[in-house]
Order: C-alpha cells, then sequence, then structure tokens
C-alpha cells in the first residue's frame, strides 16, 4: 500500500488513527499498541504476503538477542550474542539483496553458471535491519532498552518509518510509544501532520511524478542521447529523486505526528549545500548518523590520523553505496562520493577556501552527474547518460521531437506543455521555498494554512489516478 494512493488516504489511514485513540482512550493501552503493530504489518503484506515470513523472524531473533544482552551479565556470552546477531542480520540483508549479484560476478570472473535464485527483494529490509542492529549494539552497550515485546515490535513495524525509512533508533523511538500523553488525541499535532503530510503528496505525485517521465524517457526508452537530451535526463532525474525522496519524509514525519510520534528529520534542503560534506549533512540523515555511530566510529573515525581517517571515509561511503542496491554503478556510485569527500577534507585542511556560489556549483554539478550512476539499472545505461552529457559535438543539435515525443506517449494524456511548467516550479521550491521543517515549525492553524492543505489535497487528487512507488522502495 502507498501513501499516495486511495486506499491509504481515505481507508487505512483513517480506520487505524480511529481505532487506536479509541482504544488508548478506554485505557486498552496494550490492545492499541497491537492494533498499530498489526495494521502496520497488513500495510508490509500488502504488497507481498511473502515479505511477512521474513520481518516476523527477524523481530522475533533480534528481540530475543537484545534481550538476553540486556539481562546478561558475562563477557563472553554477550560477546557472542553482539556477534550472532550482528551476522544475522547482515547474513539476511546479504542474502535477500546480494546474493545474486555476487553469483552473477562468481560466474563472469571464473566463465561458470552457478543458477541464480531471483530472490525476491523484501521491501525495506535494507531500513528495518539496520534499525533492528542499532537494537542490538545498543543493548550491548547498555543504553536501557528494556522493552516488552508487543513495544519492539512497534518500534520495528511502525509503518510510517517501515518501507524507506527514516532510519530511528530504539531510544528515540521507544519511549515515546511508552509515554501516556502520547496516547491521547493532540490536535495540534493531528493538524500538523496533515499539512506536512499534504506538501509531502504534493510533491510526489505533482511534481516528482511529472517530472519523472523525462528520467524515465532518458534513461529507459532512448538508445542514444544528444547533449541537451542527456542534460535533460539527468536534471529531469537529480529534480524527481528530490521531490520524491522529500516528499516521502514529508509523509513519514506527518504520519507519526498524528499519531504523536515525532520522527527525526531525515532531508533538509541538501540542493543548496556549497560543498559535499554539506550535501551529505542534509540527504538522508538518519543513513548518514546510522553509519557515523555504527560504522565510521568503531574504525576509529578520526582518532587515528589523517590518513586512517580518509580510509574510514572511504570506507563508509562504499558502503553506503553498497547498502542502496546491489549493482557495480551503486558501488561506483558511492566511491565517487567518497573520493570527493577526500578531496573536500584535504582542502578544508589545508586552510583553502571557495567562493560560496562556486562551491554550489561544483557541489551540484557533480551530485547531478553521480546521480546518473544511481538511477541507472546498470553501467551501459549509465555510461549512455554521461557520453551524451559530454558529447559536445552535439550541442548544435536542437531536434528533440523524437525525445518530447516519447515522453508525450507516456504522460498520460497530460501533455508536454502542461509537463513543462512543472520545471520550472520545482527549481523556484528548491532553491527559493522554505522547506518543510521550516513550515512545520512554523505551522499555525489559519484559514491560510487550511486553504493551502486543501489545495494541496485537491490538487494532488487530481494526479493520483498515475499512483507509482517511491524511489527509496527499491533500495
Amino acid at each position: 500500500m502507498l501513501f499516495n494512493s486511495y486506499e491509504f488516504i481515505f481507508l487505512f489511514l483513517p480506520i487505524t488513527l480511529i481505532i487506536y485513540f479509541l482504544l488508548n482512550k478506554y485505557e486498552k493501552y496494550n490492545l492499541a499498541k497491537g492494533w498499530l503493530v498489526l495494521a502496520s504489518l497488513y500495510f508490509y503484506s500488502y504488497f507481498h504476503k511473502s515479505y511477512l515470513i521474513l520481518i516476523l523472524l527477524s523481530i522475533v531473533v533480534n528481540y530475543f538477542i537484545g534481550d538476553r544482552l540486556n539481562i546478561e551479565n558475562e563477557t563472553i556470552k554477550r560477546k557472542l550474542l553482539l556477534i550472532l546477531g550482528s551476522v544475522f542480520n547482515i547474513g539476511a540483508l546479504g542474502y535477500f539483496k546480494y546474493y545474486d549479484f555476487f553469483i552473477e560476478n562468481i560466474n563472469y570472473i571464473f566463465r561458470i553458471n552457478i543458477p541464480l535464485l531471483d530472490i525476491l527483494l523484501p521491501l525495506g529490509i535494507s531500513f528495518f535491519t539496520f534499525q533492528q542492529l542499532s537494537f542490538v549494539i545498543d543493548s550491548y552497550y547498555r543504553k536501557n532498552l528494556r522493552y516488552d515485546f508487543l513495544s519492539y515490535s512497534l518500534f520495528v513495524t511502525f509503518f510510517p518509518q517501515l518501507i524507506a525509512g527514516p532510519i530511528v533508533l530504539p531510544t528515540e523511538m521507544l519511549p515515546q510509544f511508552e509515554n501516556l500523553e502520547n496516547k491521547k488525541i493532540n490536535w495540534e499535532n493531528m493538524n500538523r501532520g496533515l499539512y506536512i503530510f499534504s506538501i509531502g503528496l504534493a510533491k510526489k505525485v505533482i511534481i516528482a511524478d511529472t517530472i519523472g517521465v523525462y528520467a524515465n524517457v532518458g534513461f529507459d526508452v532512448m538508445k542514444s542521447l544528444s547533449f541537451v537530451e542527456s542534460w535533460l535526463t539527468s536534471l529531469a532525474y537529480t529534480i524527481q529523486l528530490y521531490f520524491d525522496f522529500s516528499g516521502y519524509c514529508d509523509m513519514a514525519i506527518g504520519i507519526g505526528l498524528m499519531f504523536n510520534i515525532v520522527l527525526p528529520i531525515n532531508f533538509n534542503s541538501p540542493y543548496k549545500s556549497t560543498n559535499i560534506q554539506e550535501f551529505w549533512k542534509k540527504w538522508h540523515m538518519t543513513l548518514g548518523r546510522f553509519l557515523t555511530n555504527y560504522l565510521y566510529i568503531p574504525l576509529g573515525g578520526n582518532r587515528r590520523g589523517e590518513k586512517r581517517t580518509l580510509l574510514n571515509l572511504l570506507i563508509v561511503f562504499l558502503v553506503s553505496g553498497i547498502w542502496h542496491g546491489a549493482g557495480w554503478n551503486f558501488i561506483i556510485w558511492g566511491m565517487l562520493h567518497g573520493v570527493c569527500i577526500l578531496i573536500h577534507r584535504v582542502w578544508k585542511n589545508s586552510g583553502r577556501k571557495l567562493n560560496k556560489f562556486v562551491g554550489w556549483f561544483i557541489t551540484m554539478n557533480l551530485v547531478n552527474i553521480f546521480w546518473v550512476f544511481f538511477r541507472a539499472k546498470n553501467l551501459k545505461g549509465a555510461f549512455k547518460v554521461i557520453e551524451g552529457m559530454f558529447n559536445f559535438s552535439s550541442i548544435g543539435n536542437g531536434d528533440m521531437s523524437r525525445f518530447l515525443y516519447a515522453v508525450n506517449e507516456r504522460t498520460n494524456g497530460i501533455g508536454v506543455d502542461e509537463n513543462t511548467i512543472i520545471f520550472p516550479l520545482a527549481i523556484i521550491i528548491i532553491f527559493l521555498g522554505k522547506n518543510s521543517i521550516f513550515k512545520c515549525e512554523n505551522f499555525k492553524i489559519s484559514k491560510i494554512s487550511t486553504l493551502e492543505i486543501n489545495l494541496y489535497f485537491i490538487l494532488s487528487i487530481l494526479y493520483l489516478m498515475r499512483v507509482s512507488t517511491f524511489l527509496y522502495f527499491n533500495f
């Protein structure tokens, strides 16, 4: 079930909210919690029922290990439990997400033919695996995580963040589910959540899905691209991903607020960044936090000299690339960002400074080019776009009729001219608009905000005929 669907907006969400708060009103707290777990599992299994087996097994195993870590005192047993939990989580992620990719490369290198398993990738496995891994590790370090199984199940399955994040930590989520004040309807949170949800919905269905048609044509339809077509393709995806991911983050935060649960900020105007380090502090912020706390710092962070620091940073970005997907294009994407982070660090440590506009221009161009590897289905598709972006001999080729024809064929009756209006609107919002964090913090119920919510919803509903999944569902 998608946030941007009639079933979710008009049935699942209101029914789940009403029953949850009714049960809490009559002090049936465990029943309310159990209802939310069941609703979340239904939400998850709506995509594919077989997903339930894996997530339920994962919850049981991780809760048992975490619970034992919280009560076990013998050092050797605690270390063995930590190793067992880490191997289980990373092993499950590796099997479902990377097994076929690994076998494909083994077959290619050794010229053999080990059969692929064509494993169905469970939605959200990268997210809920990291979440549960953090629970196991934090339990090892005794961060006061003694909670019952039902609370833990809700921590893992809470549907607003289950599929595509944010990657939440047990210490920031579990206490919120236990707070009695959060079990009462808070109309301020309800209105604020509805407001942020409506903004995210509009970002997704009006802007991201509209501009995404151009990216899809360039990457998936055209066999070759001119200079202009390549840049239009890459920029379309850069904008699409921005509004698709930030739209999901907004909707997740908005739904969380409706349940009086504050989810961590995961997106903060990253395209305004003036260097690559700043970009990564504002893009997928909870992934960066997880990799910093559970990989970079354990590797030694910046405590073992500059060379080791640079190596640790490179490892973090390599892992980030692999985490996003099983393919050499993701590995290359992670490595490119890692190399740029190292260059930035060396430059910064040398005392040199760069004009902010120049820094922004360089950062945005690098991010845009690197997204090509992120979006392409394989390296061949990535190099097709990259080659066109630097095919200066085709600059004079002003005939884009074949490209626009292909776009028009895939717009479900919405003309190219109407789509084109969205491009400048999207750019204005990215660089001149106030982001959702500011809007959420400064929200006040008024005639204007009510009108704004209604406008976002009405316009979004008109676009719901072309329902599409969120891009981060693929990771």
